[in-house]
């Protein structure tokens, strides 16, 4: 009977022990992915004006008839986001809620929407929307100008008119890595990441 416990209690560490082994090696298989899966950023298509140079600048009026200045100094020393949507793209659609959340939340940036096409279906986009108070232009040499392909896509001017951060964005994520970019003095996360990963 003692023989039968002390083989039970032998067997049992044995397990405990390579339980620990394996859930310690899990732990570093779960490092090394994290390390290989960063987060992503927008992904930057390196099309138009490149990040650091100054943007084209455009004085345009809004869809409501009222003068909007694009690129140059901002004369209320704002920088702005300028958010590449249609109406045809349903995940336009989707992201709208957090842009105007992520916008509200971030001191000194205005939200200002970038469209073309026809007048009459983007009135219903906007309404539908709920993005009335923001100013939304529908000028396609604006978007030859950032050569815009896809949509969405975001680009991040500073108060002085320089382009600070880029990119197609699909999530809220891809969003707050436009503003985390120029926060950290880079074109993108991904480039934050690589010179993060030359530093180690």
């Amino acid at each position: 009977m003692l023989e039968a416990l002390l083989v039970s209690q032998i067997v049992l560490w044995a397990a405990v022990l390579g339980l620990a082994a394996v859930v310690l090696a899990l732990i570093r298989q779960i490092g090394v992915l994290h390390e290989r899966i960063a987060p992503m950023g927008a992904l930057t298509i390196d099309h138009g004006p490149a990040v650091g140079n100054p943007s084209p600048a455009f004085d345009l009026l809004d869809i409501r008839q009222r003068r909007l200045a694009i690129g140059g100094p901002a004369a209320d020393g704002k920088s702005t986001l300028l958010m590449f949507v249609s109406p045809a793209c349903p995940v336009c659609k989707k992201l709208i809620p957090a842009v105007k959340s992520m916008v509200k939340s971030e001191a000194g940036l205005r939200l200002v929407f970038a469209s073309d096409g026809d007048g009459p279906e983007q009135e219903r986009f906007i309404r539908a929307q709920r993005i009335e108070e923001y100013p939304f232009v529908l000028s396609t040499q604006l978007g030859l100008a950032f050569q815009i392909g896809k949509l969405p896509y975001a680009v991040l001017i500073d108060e002085q008119g320089t382009v600070r951060a880029k990119g197609l964005v699909n999530t809220r994520e891809h969003l707050e890595s436009i503003v985390q970019a120029r926060q950290l003095g880079v074109a993108s996360i991904q480039e934050y990441l690589r010179k993060a990963r030359a530093s180690t």
